[in-house]
């Protein structure tokens, strides 16, 4: 079993009118055994800026705290939030400096940048990145997670038509996948508010 998915995970974002959308699972496991159903592995940045992360949970939450930290400072000397394609460097270059010895990490990155356009990029853990214009995802259920989808998606959804598309998405993809699911954890971002939702799974 690789290292990646040693906890197992499931990671989406989507992109919709205006506003994105970023989901994952909630469970956190050693091998096939579950420890915790309740691991959060969407962080927020700060309010139109959000990062998932897939992969190995000690590195998730390692990776986090260097972010915020990081994150923290550019607000002092810059005076202002980060916009995601710059976060999406940083994340890429703190990959690329542990590339020797990585963090066991697959970032997925999504946030609205100038006049609320929809970013989101996703990338390997020595932070190769991987733009798109429609959604990325990440975890060990990313393969049922691209034919999903692949299927559910349309160009130009409006929030409400976008979260049940993720959702959807999310928990038909987790079932197809023993090491993630117990339930989802959606993250709905437009221009003027954040929705936080919890869904409720299949609990096998």
């Amino acid at each position: 079993m690789s290292i990646f998915e040693y906890n197992g995970s499931a990671l989406v974002a989507m992109v919709g009118k205006n506003c994105f959308a970023v989901a994952s699972d909630r469970r956190l496991g050693v091998q096939l055994q579950t420890v915790a159903t309740d691991f959060q592995r969407v962080f927020k940045i700060h309010e139109k800026l959000y990062i998932g992360l897939a992969g190995l949970a000690t590195d998730v939450q390692t990776l986090y705290q260097r972010l915020v930290f990081r994150h923290k400072l550019y607000q002092l000397q810059e005076e202002r939030d980060m916009k995601p394609e710059t976060f999406a460097s940083l994340v890429s270059h703190i990959l690329y400096e542990k590339r020797f010895g990585p963090y066991f990490c697959q970032p997925v990155i999504a946030g609205l940048g100038d006049d609320d356009k929809p970013f989101i990029c996703t990338m390997d853990s020595i932070g190769a990145k991987e733009l798109a214009k429609d959604f990325v995802v990440a975890g060990t259920a990313s393969e049922s997670l691209y034919g999903a989808c692949e299927s559910m998606y349309k160009p130009d959804m409006e929030p409400d038509e976008l979260f049940e598309t993720v959702s959807q998405a999310l928990q038909a993809s987790v079932d197809r996948d023993c090491l993630s699911g117990w339930g989802g954890h959606v993250f709905l971002v437009t221009p003027t508010e954040v929705r936080e939702t919890n869904l409720k799974g299949r609990m096998d």
